[in-house]
């Protein structure tokens, strides 16, 4: 049988990970795959992906890297995403992941010119978002978590834009019928984001954000997992 496969590119805060666990086990429970039902592949520290074609679906992780820096393992995962989308294989990138899909088919990324989005956030679903296989689960507009200081400028041609927020006009796009990028993190939880605004209150503060409100504006985010859990059943249906 096919399997989940999730592409690490990079890990959460040290602390976080000690008590909590990282990405990859956050987004398995989030999607309802057994640990033995996910393949996870941490191309940051050099692991080889396997044929494209392969796996059931892929999730592509969260990173404190920049794919503007265009580092080796970046570009590499960057070409085989490009081919994963060829051969029709489900995709769902997150955070770095959405950004690394746009690249990787040809989009833009670089500095959000609007700054760092971080906390909870409003989501809005765009038009095309009701009629989209994946993003037809989120309302006209729910709370996500986000986390990030690079965006998606430029869609690669041929993708459709399905949801914006206010810092953010590509909150969630889709590169084809089984392939999607979503800024948000569905895989966080209240708990995980207040760590996230905690481990940088100085660098928000220094930026002109108050922590202390972003902190307070956290809540949990029902969508986020429900997004996840569709992504599941695309999956297995298919």
């Amino acid at each position: 049988m096919k399997r989940l496969l999730i592409v690490k590119t990079g890990g959460t805060l040290p602390e976080l990970r000690a008590q909590r666990g990282d990405y990859e086990e956050w987004i398995a429970a989030g999607t309802g795959f057994a640990r033995g039902e996910v393949d996870v592949v941490a191309v940051a520290q050099g692991e080889p992906l396997p044929a494209p074609e392969s796996p059931a679906g892929v999730v592509i992780t969260g990173s404190p890297a920049m794919v503007s820096h265009c580092e080796p393992w970046s570009e590499r995962t960057a070409d085989w995403l490009a081919r994963a989308v060829e051969c029709d294989t489900p995709v769902l990138g997150i955070c770095y992941g959405h950004q690394l899909l746009a690249h990787a088919l040809g989009g833009e990324v670089g500095p959000n010119p609007r700054g760092r989005e971080i906390g909870t956030v409003v989501v809005r679903a765009l038009a095309p978002a009701r009629r989209d296989a994946l993003l037809g689960v989120w309302g006209e507009a729910e709370p996500a978590q986000v986390t990030h200081l690079e965006s998606v400028l430029a869609l690669p041609a041929g993708a459709v834009r399905l949801a914006e927020s206010d810092l953010d006009p590509v909150q969630a796009f889709a590169a084809s019928e089984r392939a999607w990028g979503v800024q948000f993190h569905p895989e966080f939880d209240a708990e995980t984001t207040r760590a996230y605004i905690a481990a940088r209150r100085d660098r928000v503060r220094a930026e002109g954000l108050n922590p202390e409100a972003l902190l307070a504006d956290v809540r949990d985010t029902p969508s986020g997992p429900r997004l996840l859990r569709r992504f599941a059943e695309l999956i297995r249906s298919a």
